[in-house]
């Protein structure tokens, strides 16, 4: 096997195993390590998040809400859209339940609601994975969502099929046999005599 083919073969290992490990943190890890993940779509917590950005989010206790956190909430209003805005102010009217009122760190006005915040837990943004979303951010364009939910398993299915259908390769011509050894002449048969 030449360099080159072990080079694309370590290449390709290498991506696929990326892959995965890039799946199992969206899809495995979040249900065994408790986080979860988003990818931010507008600009409103730039320079910090910016759009294409993954976060990733951990439950906090409503109890340790306070100023200055950046949490992850539906809002009260409209088509309660989930958002991840900065906290910057904090009421708590009665047991178990928080009021907040938030900022994107790039809008010049706090959000026009107040949301409440009611259960046990609100989820934080710990951390944040830059350009992880972009990929996903492309998928919501009609046609690439159409090119790769159509096209490409088409694509696959054909070379498919192709690999199937394909006449055989000719196979290579088999060795010469050694020559056999030459057969003896046969002896001619002795009569037996008759005993008298």
């Amino acid at each position: 096997m030449t360099l080159l083919r072990r080079a694309a073969r370590l290449l390709s290992t290498l991506l696929l195993g990326l892959a995965a490990l890039a799946l199992l943190s969206v899809t495995v890890g979040p249900r065994l390590l408790h986080y979860r993940t988003a990818t931010m779509l507008t600009a409103s917590m730039a320079p910090g998040i910016r759009p294409g950005d993954v976060i990733v989010d951990t439950p906090l206790a409503l109890t340790d809400v306070r100023v200055g956190q950046v949490l992850t909430y539906h809002i009260p209003v409209d088509d309660h859209r989930v958002v991840s805005h900065r906290v910057i102010q904090v009421q708590r009217p009665g047991p178990g339940i928080v009021n907040i009122r938030t900022q994107g760190d790039a809008n010049t006005a706090a959000d026009p609601w107040t949301a409440t915040l009611s259960g046990g837990t609100v989820w934080q943004v710990r951390a944040v994975v830059p350009k992880a979303g972009t990929a996903i951010r492309a998928l919501r364009i009609p046609w690439v969502h159409t090119l790769l939910t159509g096209a490409v398993p088409a694509l696959v299915l054909c070379w498919l099929l192709l690999g199937i259908w394909r006449p055989a390769k000719p196979t290579q011509p088999a060795e010469t046999a050694q020559p056999a050894q030459e057969a003896q002449p046969a002896q001619p048969a002795q009569e037996a005599t008759p005993a008298t």
